[in-house]
C-alpha cells in the first residue's frame, strides 16, 4: 500500500509539473506556431500522393496521358509546401508568441521573416561549381532552417513584448489613422532586431567564414535530430505522450511542441533525398524516426493506440457500460478520435488501463522503426495523409502493401496487448454493476 501512495504522490508531482511546462508561454508558442504548418503539409501531400500513387502502373499509365514530365506540376506544389516549411514556423511560431503577450502579432510576424531572411547565406553553390547570388536558397528555407526560424521566432516575439511592456515606440497623435500609428509603433522593435541580425550576420560571415543557419544546423539541430532518430528516442516519445495522457494531459500537444519541429525536419530531410533521384530504402541518410510514426503508427484509434481497446472490448466485453461504450466509440475511433473512450471509460487516472495505453503505442513504434532498419518496408516520404485516415488505409497510402501489413501487425499485437486488461476491467464493471442492480432489487 505504501509503494502505490508513493507512486501516486510521485505521478501527482509529475503531473503538476507537465501542466505547468504545457502552460509556459513559449512552449504554447511553439506547438500552436507548428501547428499552423499542418495544412500546408496535408495540402502539399495531396498533390505528392497523385504524383507516387502506389499502384503498379501508375506512373507508365499517367506519363501515357499527359507526357514524361506529368509530375512536375504537382512536384512543384509539393515543393513550394515542404520547401518553405520554417518560413511558415518563423511566421506562425511569432504570430502565436505574440499574441498571447497581447502585442501586434501581424508587424511582429513580418519582422520575424524579414530577420531570418537577413541571416540566410546570400548565395549557393551550383554542382558545377559556380557561385550563384541573389537568391533565396531554398535548403535554408525548409527542413534545414526550422531550429533557426524557432530561434528567431522566440529572439522576435521576446523584443517585440519588452517594447510594449516598456512603452519602447514612436508613439503618433491620436488623429493619425490606426495603421499608419501601428506601423511607427513596430518601428523600434523591428529597428532592433534587424540591427542585431545584421550583428549575428557579421560575426558569423567575417569571424567564423559560415551563417547563422549553418551553424544552428550543425551545432544543434542535426545533433537532435539524430537524438529524435533512434529507438530509444521513438519510445521516449511516444510513451511519454501516454503518460501524460492517462493523467489527464494532452500528451501529444505537450511532446509535440518538443519533437514536432525535428520530425518534421527527418521527414522533409527524407523527402529531398528522393527528389535527389536517391532510394530511401538501405539509405543510410534517410530517418527512420519522422512524423508517419508518431501520427500514424502508433496512433490508430488515437493516442494509447486505442482501437486495440475497441476490439478486445468486441471480443471479451460483457458488461453494459463497456458495451456501451465500445459501441459509441467504434466510428470516432475509426477516424483515431478516442476521447469517448478517454473519458467515457474512463482510461483518465484509470489503474487498469495504464499499462496497454502506454505498452500498446510503444510496441507498435518499435514494429515499425524494426520493419524500417530491417529493410521490410522503406523510411517515409515527405507524403502526409489527414491523421483521421482509418488504420489499413493511411498505412497504404504511405508505403504501399508494406504499410498497410506493418498497420496490421501493429493493430493485432495491440489487441493482445489491451485484452487481459480489458478482461480484467469488464468483470470489474460487472461486479458493479451487479451490485448496483441488488441494490435497485431492494428498493
Amino acid at each position: 500500500m505504501l509503494n502505490i501512495i508513493n507512486f501516486q504522490e510521485y505521478l501527482d508531482k509529475f503531473s503538476e509539473f507537465m501542466v505547468k511546462f504545457g502552460q509556459i508561454r513559449s512552449v504554447r508558442a511553439l506547438r500552436d506556431g507548428v501547428v499552423l504548418t499542418m495544412p500546408f503539409t496535408i495540402g502539399g501531400s495531396i498533390f505528392l500522393l497523385i504524383a507516387n500513387l502506389p499502384f503498379p502502373g501508375y506512373s507508365e499509365f499517367m506519363a501515357g496521358i499527359f507526357g514524361a514530365g506529368w509530375t512536375d506540376s504537382l512536384n512543384a506544389v509539393a515543393n513550394a509546401t515542404f520547401g518553405a516549411l520554417a518560413l511558415v514556423i518563423v511566421l506562425g511560431i511569432t504570430y502565436q508568441a505574440v499574441t498571447l503577450e497581447g502585442g501586434d502579432e501581424n508587424m511582429a510576424s513580418i519582422t520575424a521573416l524579414l530577420t531570418f531572411l537577413a541571416l540566410l547565406p546570400p548565395e549557393i553553390v551550383a554542382g558545377n561549381g559556380q557561385i550563384i547570388g541573389g537568391i533565396i536558397p531554398r535548403t535554408w528555407v525548409g527542413a534545414n532552417g526550422i531550429i533557426t526560424a524557432i530561434f528567431v521566432a522566440f529572439f522576435v516575439s521576446n523584443v517585440f513584448a519588452f517594447c510594449d511592456r516598456h512603452n519602447l515606440g514612436i508613439k503618433m497623435p491620436e488623429s493619425i489613422p490606426v495603421e499608419i500609428a501601428r506601423s511607427f509603433l513596430a518601428l523600434t522593435p523591428a529597428v532592433i532586431c534587424f540591427i542585431s541580425a545584421a550583428i549575428i550576420y557579421g560575426i558569423c560571415h567575417h569571424v567564423l567564414n559560415s551563417t547563422f543557419p549553418e551553424l544552428i544546423f550543425k551545432l544543434i539541430q542535426s545533433p537532435l535530430q539524430g537524438l529524435s532518430d533512434t529507438l530509444l528516442g521513438g519510445v521516449v516519445i511516444i510513451g511519454l505522450q501516454s503518460v501524460l495522457f492517462w493523467a489527464g494531459i494532452h500528451g501529444p500537444n505537450v511532446v509535440g511542441g518538443v519533437v514536432n519541429p525535428l520530425l518534421l525536419a527527418n521527414t522533409w530531410e527524407n523527402q529531398q533525398l528522393l527528389d535527389m533521384g536517391q532510394q530511401l530504402l538501405g539509405n543510410p541518410a534517410a530517418h527512420i524516426m519522422t512524423s508517419h510514426i508518431q501520427d500514424v503508427f502508433t496512433k490508430s484509434g488515437g493516442c494509447g493506440f486505442t482501437f486495440g481497446f475497441l476490439i478486445a472490448s468486441y471480443f471479451v466485453g460483457k458488461s453494459e457500460q463497456l458495451k456501451t461504450v465500445s459501441k459509441v466509440a467504434l466510428i470516432p475511433g475509426l477516424f483515431n478520435i478516442n476521447e469517448p473512450i478517454i473519458f467515457g471509460l474512463p482510461i483518465v487516472f484509470n489503474p487498469y488501463m495504464i499499462v496497454p495505453f502506454i505498452v500498446a503505442p510503444v510496441l507498435a513504434m518499435i514494429i515499425t522503426y524494426l520493419s524500417i532498419a530491417w529493410g521490410f518496408m522503406p523510411p517515409f516520404s515527405g507524403l502526409q495523409v489527414p491523421w483521421t485516415t482509418p488504420p489499413i488505409i493511411a498505412g497504404f497510402l504511405l508505403n504501399g502493401w508494406q504499410g498497410a501489413v506493418v498497420q496490421l501487425i501493429n493493430l493485432i499485437v495491440a489487441t493482445l496487448v489491451y485484452l487481459p486488461f480489458v478482461k480484467i476491467q469488464d468483470r470489474i464493471l460487472c461486479e458493479e454493476e451487479e451490485a448496483q442492480k441488488g441494490l435497485e432489487d431492494e428498493f
